[in-house]
C-alpha cells in the first residue's frame, strides 16, 4: 500500500470511529450528567447539552495512529514525534476533561496555563520545536508561547456549533497538503487521522436532536496537535517566508483570539474572561445564521490555506505581496467587526 493510500485509509479510519464513538459518548455524558448548561450570561446555547465529545474525537484520532502502527514500519524519528504527540496530547485531554467534567466551575486558566506549558515541555524534550529562529533558547520560548497559544486559540473559538471542528478539519488537511512533498511523515499521519476524526464529529456537533459540543477535551487537544504539526515540515526552498505558512492556515482561531483579547482589554476587562465579542456572534449579529457564519469561516480557512501553499511556492518579492493583500484585508475587516454593537 502506498503512502498516499495510507493517508487516505487514516482519515477514514479516524472518521469513522469518531462518528461511531460520539453517540456512545454522548449516551455516557447523559447518564454521569457532563452537561455544558446554559448557566451564564456568554453561554450560547439554549439548553444542557452533553459536553465531552473530545473524548471521542481524541480516541478516533490516537487509535488510528497506534493501528497505523501495526501495518506500517515508521521510521524512527516519525515514531518519536508521534510520541510525543500522543503523551501531550494525552495530558491535553485529561486536562480538558477535567474542565468539562467540573462546569461550571471549571479548572482555573493558571492551573490550565501551567498543564499546557507542561505539555508543550514535552514536544521539547521530543525534538518537536520551532527551529528556523536562532538563538536556541529563543526558539524554545517561542514554541512554549506558540503551544499555549494554538491550544488555546481553538478553545476560544468553540463558540458555535461546527465551528472548531471545520476549522481543525480544513487546517489539518491543509497541513498534509503542503507537506506531502516533503514526506514528513508524523505531520502527514498525524494531519490525516485529526482531518478525520474532527470530519466525523462534525454531524453530531450539526445534529438538532442528538447533539454533542466537543468541550475542552476536543478543543484544547485540537489545538495542540495542530501546534505541534505546524512545526513539523519544511515549508519552502523557494523564499525564506514560507515558514510563516501555518499563520494562515490557523489564521481564523488565531484571529480570534487576538480580536477578542484586544476588544476585552480595550473595554477594561479581563482577556481570560468570556464575553460574547467573538468574531463569529458579531457576524451573526449582522444578520448571518449560525450555518452561514460557520460556512464563511471554512471558505475562509480554505482560501487562507491556499495563500499558506502559494506563499511556500512563489518568489520572495510575491510571497510579500500576498502577505500584504491579506494583511490589508483582515485589518478592514477587523475595524467593520469591532464596529458591530453587541450586548455586554
Amino acid at each position: 500500500m502506498s503512502l498516499n493510500e495510507l493517508y487516505i485509509l487514516s482519515v477514514v479510519t479516524a472518521m469513522t470511529i469518531s462518528f461511531a464513538a460520539t453517540p456512545l459518548v454522548r449516551e455516557l455524558a447523559l447518564r454521569l450528567g457532563w452537561m455544558d448548561a446554559p448557566s451564564s450570561a456568554v453561554k450560547t446555547h439554549k439548553v444542557s447539552t452533553p459536553c465531552v465529545g473530545g473524548i471521542a474525537i481524541f480516541n478516533a484520532f490516537a487509535v488510528t495512529l497506534l493501528l497505523l502502527r501495526f501495518f506500517t514500519q515508521f521510521p524512527t524519528g516519525t515514531l518519536r514525534s508521534l510520541r510525543a504527540i500522543l503523551i501531550g496530547g494525552s495530558f491535553i485531554f485529561i486536562l480538558g476533561l477535567l474542565d468539562d467534567i467540573t462546569k461550571p466551575a471549571g479548572l482555573h486558566y493558571r492551573l490550565k496555563f501551567a498543564a499546557q506549558l507542561a505539555a508543550a515541555g514535552a514536544l521539547i524534550y521530543y525534538g518537536i520545536v520551532i527551529k528556523f529562529i536562532s538563538p536556541d533558547y529563543l526558539g524554545l520560548v517561542l514554541t512554549l508561547l506558540w503551544v499555549v497559544g494554538i491550544t488555546n486559540a481553538f478553545n476560544i473559538i468553540d463558540i458555535m456549533d461546527g465551528l472548531a471542528a471545520s476549522q481543525a478539519a480544513i487546517a489539518a488537511l491543509a497541513f498534509l497538503m503542503i507537506s506531502l512533498p516533503s514526506e514528513e511523515l508524523y505531520v502527514n499521519f498525524a494531519s490525516a487521522a485529526l482531518a478525520g476524526a474532527a470530519l466525523g464529529f462534525l454531524p453530531w456537533n450539526f445534529s438538532s436532536g442528538r447533539k454533542m459540543f466537543m468541550g475542552d477535551s476536543g478543543s484544547m487537544t485540537i489545538g495542540f496537535v495542530l501546534a505541534a504539526i505546524a512545526m513539523g515540515t519544511k515549508y519552502s526552498e523557494v523564499n525564506n517566508l514560507g515558514v510563516y505558512a501555518p499563520l494562515f492556515i490557523l489564521f481564523v482561531p488565531m484571529f480570534d483570539t487576538l480580536f477578542v483579547m484586544f476588544l476585552r482589554i480595550r473595554a477594561g476587562q479581563s482577556p481570560f474572561l468570556g464575553s460574547k465579542d467573538h468574531f463569529a456572534l458579531r457576524l451573526e449579529k449582522t444578520g448571518f445564521s449560525r450555518h452561514a457564519v460557520v460556512s464563511l469561516a471554512a471558505c475562509a480557512a480554505m482560501l487562507l490555506g491556499f495563500c499558506a501553499w502559494v506563499v511556500t511556492q512563489i518568489s520572495l518579492s510575491w510571497a510579500l505581496c500576498v502577505y500584504g493583500v491579506v494583511g490589508l484585508w483582515v485589518l478592514l475587516l477587523s475595524r467593520r467587526l469591532a464596529k458591530v454593537e453587541m450586548h455586554r
